[in-house]
């Protein structure tokens, strides 16, 4: 399956154009009703072109199920970089619709829409995309196709997409080593991840996620750091 989803990333080439960070979570299609959840995401990236130096990407969200195909969440977005101390930068708000039950076809599948609004800047963000993941085996490989649209008094008007992807193997619930692969235009890396979860009573679990990205090319950060801490109740 991991071939697949490198020829399914060069048939897509020609299409991304993003240009912004696009090392961060890829998302699941799976919505669990009745359930609420506090997020902390982490990407630190050091050099890369047109980009500050060391530039690291701070999330804090809380989401809640509307339903059992239905999850909104609400982020606050931080930026800091050796040339900036930490500043609130946007607020995003984001909605999961997950289209279709689990094993219900070869894949599985959901959409994702996201509308961001700088804080200090005139800057909108509105992006849609679609998720697929598909199970073989003890392998879970997941691929994220999104595009984005930013407009505004303070940026150039401009359409951007991006290809993200994940397999993992699913050793123990504890434990699931995997590799991830991201593209964009200023963005071509690879590298290894591994995430598991704690579970404790009848709904309440800790998720975590922790990867070291690689560029792939002249463009691409040296190496970005992904962390993700999520609280499910």
């Amino acid at each position: 399956m991991i071939p697949v989803l490198f020829f399914i990333a060069a048939f897509f080439s020609g299409v991304v154009v993003a240009d912004g960070m696009v090392i961060d979570k890829i998302y699941h299609p799976y919505v669990q009703e009745s359930e609420q959840e506090l997020e902390f995401r982490a990407v630190l990236q050091d050099r890369q072109p047109r980009s500050p130096s060391n530039n690291h990407l701070y999330r804090f969200a809380y989401g809640r199920s509307l339903s059992d195909r239905w999850f909104a969440e609400v982020y606050l977005t931080g930026n800091k970089s050796d040339a900036t101390s930490f500043e609130l930068s946007a607020v995003e708000f984001e909605l999961k619709w997950q289209l279709t039950e689990q094993g219900e076809y070869s894949a599985d599948w959901g959409l994702l829409f996201e509308l961001a609004k700088s804080i200090d800047k005139d800057i909108y963000e509105l992006s849609s995309g679609v998720i697929v993941e598909k199970e073989l085996g003890q392998w879970s490989h997941t691929a994220n196709v999104i595009i984005e649209q930013e407009w505004g008094a303070d940026i150039v008007d401009e359409l951007e997409s991006a290809l993200t992807m994940q397999s993992r193997y699913r050793y123990s619930q504890r434990l699931e080593p995997g590799i991830e692969f991201y593209m964009g235009q200023d963005t071509l890396a690879a590298g290894p991840v591994v995430m598991g979860q704690l579970r404790w009573g009848s709904r309440q679990k800790i998720k975590w996620e922790s990867g070291a990205i690689f560029g792939l090319d002249k463009k691409s950060p040296d190496l970005a750091l992904r962390l993700l801490f999520e609280y499910e109740f």
